[in-house]
């Protein structure tokens, strides 16, 4: 016999289950962030404090020009180190969030599947419009999700792409400058 109470009872097992691998995503990634933050504002005194000396032990023009431009460059890696550093964590997170969705939607889509087919079994005479309908609706609401997902997927990979051409051009322009000042 059909028992939709229990049903519900395990789609909000499944919910719940759901949820919890969320917050744990969400925390871990927040850690991370915390992490890099962290180190970066430890790296950022260090840098301050050694520049301040270097600076202090200038004796001429050409020595602070110098002095400024090493500095600057090492400004420079620094935030492209932290740029990337924080990339890797959100496309990690981006992924990790995606799989999420993904599980969801399918536990999701597994559980109204199989409680219209319940339903259908015991649905009075008549009701096949009904079903036929939800059934059309669980179909077109697959879809949605699969060109959302494809969408979303190419949205990232253009962004990724991006990222990475940007941080290419930083790196070339550091190298370049570099070069410039070593001739």
């Amino acid at each position: 016999m059909y028992n939709a109470t229990e049903q519900f009872a395990q789609l909000n097992k499944a919910g719940i289950a759901q949820a919890t691998k969320l917050a744990a995503i969400v925390l871990e990634n927040t850690e991370k962030l915390g992490k890099v933050n962290l180190l970066t504002a430890k790296s950022a005194l260090a840098q301050g404090i050694e520049g301040a000396q270097t600076i202090a032990s200038v004796k001429d023009v050409q020595q602070l020009l110098a002095v400024n431009a090493t500095l600057a460059e090492a400004s420079v890696q620094a935030a492209l180190g932290y740029s990337k550093s924080l990339y890797a964590i959100a496309t990690e997170a981006q992924a990790q969030y995606t799989t999420l969705a993904e599980e969801s939607h399918a536990t999701y889509t597994k559980g109204a599947a199989a409680w219209v087919d319940r339903a259908s079994k015991s649905a009075p005479a008549g009701s096949e419009a009904a079903i036929n309908a939800f059934r059309q609706g669980l179909a077109a609401s697959n879809a949605a999700f699969d060109q959302f997902s494809k969408a979303s997927k190419q949205v990232v990979s253009l962004a990724d792409a991006n990222i990475r051409a940007a941080a290419a051009n930083v790196s070339k322009v550091v190298a370049t400058t570099k070069s410039r000042k070593s001739a």
